[in-house]
C-alpha cells in the first residue's frame, strides 16, 4: 500500500506534499492520504463522506436555528440563522455564500447534511451569528442575479442584525466557490450595494475566480456570466477589489484544482497594491476545494484560526 501511495504521489507530480504530511496536523493520516487519493478534483460525494462523521449532529446543542428566512422575493431567497441559546454582548456576524458551479449547491448539501451548517455551528461556537443564505441560479438566473441575492441578504443582516444579538458594524462576508465569486463580485462592484458603504467588516474569499479573462471559462460559468468575451473583463472582480480598502482574505488550497490556485495567486499580487495594505492570505496544506470548508468545525482548525484572526483584527 505504501508504495502504491508514493507510485500515485509521483504520477501526480505531488512529491511537495510529503513535506505537510511528514510535518505535525490536525488532519488524521487516513484522511490526507483519502484526499490525496480523490486528487485535485471537485468530488463533492466522496470528500463529504470523509468529513460528515466528523461533523455535529442535530439538535445542535446550546444552538437556536431558525431555516428558511426569507431575505427577498424570490423562492430561493432564503437564509438559516444560527445564534446562541443564551443571549449576551452583541456579536459579530458571518454571512457564508455556497458554492455549486452557479448552477447548483444550496445552503444545506441535502437536508441531513452536516454541510453547511458547520460552517454556522463554528461560528456560533466562536463567538459569533451565523447567517447561512442561498440564491438564484443560473442558467435561469444569469449574472447578476447572485450577487443582487447576496446584496439583498447583506441588506437583511444590515436590519435585523441587533435584533438577533448581532452586531451590525462587525458583519463579515465569506463566501466558497462560485459563493467566493459572487462575494468578490459584491466587494469590488459598489452599484450592487443596498446598504451603504457595502456594510461590511471584511470579506473572506475561498477559493474563487477574480479575473474571467484570465482563465477560460467552463459552460457552467458562462451560464451566469454569458459567452461574450467582451463583458468578462468588466464583470470580474479583480480590478475593483484592489481599489476596495475593505479587509481581504483570500484562501485556496493545496489540492485545489490549478486555476484556483492561479487566481489566489493573482488576487494576492493585486491586493499588495492597495493603499490599505495587502490581503491576508492563506494556502491550506493538505487540503483540496470540498475539504477547506467540509473540515470546518473539526479538530482541524489551521483555517478557522486564521479566519478567527481575520475577524477580530477588521474592527
Amino acid at each position: 500500500m505504501a508504495w502504491a501511495r508514493l507510485t500515485l504521489m509521483i504520477a501526480a507530480g505531488w512529491l511537495g506534499l510529503t513535506s505537510a504530511l511528514a510535518q505535525e496536523s490536525p488532519m488524521p493520516d487516513d484522511i490526507a492520504w483519502k484526499l490525496i487519493e480523490i486528487g485535485r478534483a471537485v468530488d463533492s460525494d466522496k470528500t463529504a463522506a470523509i468529513y460528515a462523521p466528523l461533523q455535529e449532529k442535530e439538535p445542535y446543542q446550546d444552538v437556536k436555528v431558525q431555516r428558511d428566512v426569507k431575505y427577498g422575493p424570490a423562492e430561493r431567497n432564503l437564509l438559516d440563522v444560527f445564534t446562541p441559546e443564551q443571549s449576551g454582548a452583541p456579536r459579530p456576524v458571518l454571512i457564508f455564500v455556497h458554492g455549486g458551479a452557479f448552477i447548483g449547491g444550496n445552503k444545506r448539501r441535502t437536508p441531513d447534511s452536516p454541510f453547511y451548517d458547520n460552517i454556522m455551528l463554528w461560528a456560533v461556537r466562536h463567538g459569533s451569528i451565523g447567517v447561512n443564505i442561498t440564491y438564484r441560479l443560473a442558467p435561469k438566473f444569469p449574472w447578476p442575479a447572485g450577487v443582487e441575492d447576496v446584496a439583498s441578504a447583506v441588506q437583511w443582516v444590515a436590519a435585523n442584525a441587533a435584533a438577533l444579538g448581532g452586531d451590525p458594524a462587525r458583519v463579515f462576508l465569506m463566501g466558497h466557490s462560485a459563493g467566493a465569486i459572487h462575494v468578490a463580485t459584491y466587494v469590488a462592484h459598489p452599484a450592487f450595494h443596498k446598504v451603504p458603504g457595502g456594510g461590511l467588516a471584511g470579506a473572506i474569499l475561498v477559493s474563487g475566480i477574480y479575473d474571467l479573462t484570465a482563465t477560460p471559462l467552463g459552460d457552467q460559468e458562462m451560464a451566469y456570466f454569458g459567452i461574450d468575451p467582451s463583458r468578462f473583463k468588466e464583470r470580474s472582480s479583480l480590478s475593483g477589489l484592489q481599489a476596495s480598502a475593505l479587509p481581504l482574505m483570500i484562501v485556496s488550497a493545496e489540492l485545489d484544482l490549478p486555476r484556483f490556485v492561479e487566481q489566489f495567486d493573482l488576487l494576492k499580487q493585486a491586493a499588495c497594491k492597495r493603499a490599505s495594505g495587502c490581503a491576508r492570505a492563506v494556502m491550506l496544506p493538505q487540503h483540496s476545494h470540498m475539504s477547506e470548508v467540509y473540515s470546518i468545525n473539526t479538530a482541524d482548525d489551521r483555517l478557522t484560526r486564521e479566519i478567527a484572526e481575520f475577524m477580530q483584527q477588521s474592527r
